[in-house]
């Protein structure tokens, strides 16, 4: 029986001290969660740095979407003023062309009437007027009729005005009128470019057929291009002139690009609630825009300071944001992990509001998430 006592005794005593063994790992094991260990050879190795809390600009932004535009002056819709056939475009989507520069050749026998037309009314316009003038001599000393008088003044108004009106459709197709006054006629008209520009839409080719104002070519010219935002009506009343923008097209980079608030409109849009604000672009005439291209922007209405840590020494994870403060620097680095609390962000910077954790101490600069991740 005291055998079986002392049995008992020491096994109830081996079971006691093993929980007091397993408890001393676990706690071990959770201290060493929240730390991170790196030799000096990796810290090294992959250009590790540590930093301490600094002050930085936060600003007060609104974030708004639209697209790169062009002025109304900066674009240009080729048409025609009257039907035709195209005899010859070579231009494609692309090209450059100048101001002045032929565009595309059309041909129409009615351009040959209009003018035939025109040299006729001309032609008889040189006679209607020296009627008008003896008339109006033989009217003043009474030899002829007031009717006679006035029917030669109406002829040759009504001829007159006539003439002017087939002289400006001529101007307006591009006819030489020297060349139809001389007898020279032509099937066809030349459009011309009335800005420099690069063409941007072609709707033809040789040998359509197009009306009058239907477009043929489209021409803009980039060298002025703009930002067209959209901004919501809760947001307009703190846009402002000369306002700050940062903005990027994320389709195509992720690089920043800066312009400044230029006009408010003053109208709101019923359909989404929004008003249009246009931007202009720091250096726009170097700028590699394309019009039509979709952007993000965040227009600056305000800033403050804040202390703040690079963004790459901070990491979220499971919705709290940590850093991995330096606890020790022997042979290896220990950090600490840390949880800090985020006020604003930037693109660099995150705002840190509990700086008494981290003042006067350094935290790794860069990794945090990397390193965290692979601590969890």
């Amino acid at each position: 029986m005291k055998h079986i006592f002392s049995i008992l005794f020491l096994l109830v005593f081996l079971s006691c001290g093993n929980n007091e063994k397993e408890t001393e790992v676990s706690i071990e094991s959770q201290s060493h969660q929240e730390e991170v260990a790196i030799s000096a050879s990796q810290f090294e190795s992959e250009n590790m740095a540590l930093v301490e809390l600094s002050m930085q600009d936060f600003n007060q932004t609104i974030t708004a979407t639209g697209f790169i535009d062009v002025p109304p002056s900066s674009k240009a819709s080729i048409t025609t003023f009257m039907a035709g056939y195209i005899k010859n475009t070579p231009l494609l989507v692309g090209d450059e062309v100048r101001k002045g520069q032929l565009l595309v050749t059309l041909e129409n026998p009615e351009f040959v009437e209009l003018q035939q037309n025109y040299l006729e009314v001309s032609n008889q316009l040189a006679y209607l007027k020296s009627e008008f003038e003896r008339q109006s001599t033989l009217y003043k000393e009474n030899i002829t009729s007031q009717k006679n008088y006035l029917k030669a003044e109406s002829d040759y108004k009504s001829n007159l005005a006539h003439y002017n009106g087939l002289k400006q459709k001529l101007k307006m197709l591009n006819i030489n009128l020297e060349n139809v006054e001389n007898g020279k006629t032509s099937t066809t008209i030349n459009l011309y470019a009335p800005i420099a520009g690069s063409i941007t839409k072609v709707n033809i080719s040789n040998g359509s057929y197009v009306s009058a104002s239907t477009e043929i070519l489209e021409i803009v010219n980039t060298d002025h291009i703009h930002l067209e935002l959209m901004v919501f009506e809760k947001d307009i009343l703190k846009i402002r002139k000369e306002q700050p923008i940062s903005f990027k097209v994320p389709e195509a980079s992720d690089d920043i690009f800066n312009a400044e608030v230029y006009l408010v409109g003053t109208s709101i849009d019923p359909t989404n609630r929004t008003i249009k604000v246009h931007g202009h672009i720091e250096d726009d005439e170097n700028s590699p825009f394309v019009t039509g291209m979709f952007v993000e922007a965040q227009i600056v209405t305000g800033a403050s300071k804040g202390n703040a840590f690079p963004k790459g020494a901070v990491a979220e994870i499971e919705g709290d944001f940590y850093a991995l403060v330096l606890e020790k620097q022997q042979d290896n680095y220990i950090f600490e992990k840390t949880k800090v609390e985020v006020g604003k962000q930037t693109e660099d910077f995150v705002e840190v509001l509990n700086i008494e954790d981290f003042r006067d101490k350094q935290v790794l600069a860069k990794d945090a998430f990397m390193l965290l991740s692979g601590g969890e």
